[in-house]
């Protein structure tokens, strides 16, 4: 496996996205095991991203402009929904001392669609994998499996991380209402901007 292969990666899972933002929203709202399940649920919304680019799904999403469209849209609305949620106390920010069963599927369900609704996976396993796969593969599905499991492997232990550490500073955050307020401003700016970058972005 290429060090470029691992370092590009590294920057593209590390840098500030929607399952990075989501899954510090969950530590800081509800502790280190939800920000744990929300990486998990964002690392699950890549696998239909690796499906459709196996079964070619991909490339047509990105070879029609009103495939590629709607899916942009789509996310984009739920970008704009997350925001909304944000801002109030009952939504994405609610602080749960403890999270039931219910708050748990609602994190699982809401990291799944995050990454679900983003075009640009489905692009990078049609545009960028396929880079690091040989012309003279042996077994190019097997190769780009391999890859797409270091992908998802590192997308969890760095959304996981980032989320740990913000369930790490939760006491100094929840217990302070002003800046709770000012937090979840914070975190609805962010997904309207992601929407707004995700609503510029071309095939």
């Amino acid at each position: 496996m290429s060090i470029e292969f691992l370092l590009t990666s590294l920057i593209i899972v590390a840098s500030p996205g929607t399952g990075a933002i989501y899954t510090i929203a969950a530590g800081l709202s509800r502790g280190g095991k939800a920000s744990v399940l929300a990486a998990f649920a964002c690392t699950l919304g890549i696998v239909p991203h690796l499906v459709a680019a196996l079964t070619g799904l991909a490339a047509l999403l990105h070879a029609s402009a009103l495939a590629f469209e709607i899916v942009k849209y789509a996310g984009v609305a739920y970008l704009l929904y997350m925001a909304w949620q944000t801002l109030k106390e009952d939504g994405v920010l609610k602080v749960e001392a403890k999270a039931d069963g219910r708050s748990a599927m609602r994190i699982v369900v809401d990291g799944v669609l995050v990454n679900i609704l983003n075009p640009k996976l489905s692009i990078f396993f049609v545009a960028f994998l396929p880079q690091f796969i040989a012309v003279d593969e042996a077994a190019p599905l097997a190769r780009m499996l391999e890859l797409s499991g270091v992908f998802m492997a590192m997308t969890f232990v760095i959304f996981a991380v980032y989320g740990l550490f913000a369930a790490a500073m939760r006491d100094h955050v929840v217990s302070r209402p002003a800046v709770m307020a000012w937090m979840r401003r914070t975190f609805a700016a962010a997904f309207v901007a992601l929407g707004a970058r995700l609503a510029l972005q071309e095939r």
